[in-house]
């Protein structure tokens, strides 16, 4: 009996081995991969923009070890540089890449999580997003068109644009054509300026050929790219309109919440490290490109004078409440970004200002 049970019990402890070995290659090959497509707003090779859609892609093959595979594809390539959003929302395609300023006429609540006139420095947007709520407000907004949002990048704070004329004060905005997206277009049309939207690869063209008399783009690493300098004569400073421009990376909230949660919680853990890494590139490379467009280019680096700006920030208040009016989605989010931005300005009225202002005088510009 007792050699029939210790054969028994052999046999069934045997069975379970093998019953182990064959069902692990069974679970690694019920491991779904998933195939998605991501279309962006920025053309081909634009770095920073560009080139962190690329990465993100690479990054999440990476770390997912190929169970998510995404094809980038460039404005244009698959779906018209501004058609980003829908693409996504409607499940054309899986994933894309943009900035939220864009999708204004969808929600105008989105234009707060890219950048807002006179706002929050990069360093304020990622605060607000990781830690005070912002992108739970933006996951809100974005909810009824079947979209996820994250950061995925930022340019830090822009140079205020490249104008044919100089900027002495307000006056001189009227009848001024510029392209300039977001809230801050807004403030310039207020200011008597027409506004024209046009995607980044189609800037140059258009200011070369007058058809444009101003624009904005992202900063020295870029708009030197662009080339704009052989366009227009005047470089202007701060970038008022857009302090800390937030990227974001959105998804098709059906593929996203079909996805395990690890895989999830992967896209989220990359879409950080791509915005890190973005707001990175591009500090490193706006000091270098900025040395090139004034010693070699002889840019005429220009400050906004303070009357002008102070007559930009006055708009810019009046078109906030504007916006936030339209509906109550816009109030909402406008409400908990000015509280956020008054709690988070008394932190750095006596941190990050003082220091600035002490090491600042080495290097201050002076207005031409």
């Amino acid at each position: 009996m007792e050699r029939r049970d210790f054969l028994k019990k052999t046999g069934a402890a045997a069975a379970a081995v093998a019953g182990t070995a064959v069902s692990a290659p069974a679970v690694l090959a019920a491991e779904k991969t998933y195939r998605w497509k991501m279309v962006t707003t920025w053309a081909p090779n634009t770095p920073v923009l560009q080139t962190g859609a690329e990465m993100f892609a690479k990054q999440v093959e990476a770390a997912t070890g190929g169970r998510i595979k995404i094809q980038v594809f460039a404005a244009g390539e698959l779906v018209p540089a501004l058609g980003t959003f829908d693409a996504v929302s409607d499940g054309t395609v899986e994933c894309g890449s943009g900035a939220s300023y864009y999708q204004a006429g969808k929600s105008p609540a989105a234009q707060w999580f890219s950048s807002v006139p006179f706002g929050l420095n990069p360093q304020g947007m990622n605060t607000w997003f990781y830690s005070a709520g912002g992108l739970k407000l933006w996951e809100e907004v974005y909810a009824p068109f079947n979209v996820v949002p994250r950061p995925q990048g930022n340019t830090g704070v822009q140079m205020g644009g490249w104008f044919r004329k100089e900027m002495k004060s307000i006056d001189d905005y009227k009848g001024l054509k510029m392209r300039i997206p977001g809230l801050g277009g807004k403030v310039v049309a207020k200011a008597g300026g027409t506004v024209v939207l046009l995607p980044g690869g189609e800037i140059f063209t258009s200011l070369e050929r007058g058809v444009i008399d101003a624009t904005e783009w992202v900063g020295p690493l870029l708009d030197l790219r662009a080339g704009f300098y052989k366009a227009a004569q005047y470089y202007y400073y701060p970038g008022w309109h857009e302090p800390g421009t937030t990227l974001e990376v959105i998804f098709n909230k059906k593929a996203y919440e079909s996805l395990p949660k690890d895989l999830q919680m992967t896209l989220d853990a990359v879409a950080m490290q791509t915005n890190l890494w973005s707001l990175s590139q591009a500090e490193a490379g706006n000091g270098a490109a900025l040395e090139e467009l004034i010693n070699v280019h002889k840019v005429n680096l220009m400050r906004f004078p303070d009357p002008l700006l102070e007559d930009l920030r006055k708009l810019a208040a009046e078109v906030l409440e504007e916006e936030a009016a339209k509906d109550p989605m816009a109030k909402k989010v406008n409400e908990a970004f000015k509280k956020f931005k008054k709690q988070i300005g008394v932190w750095g009225a006596v941190s990050g200002r003082p220091y600035y202002d002490v090491i600042a005088g080495k290097y201050a510009l002076k207005s031409e």
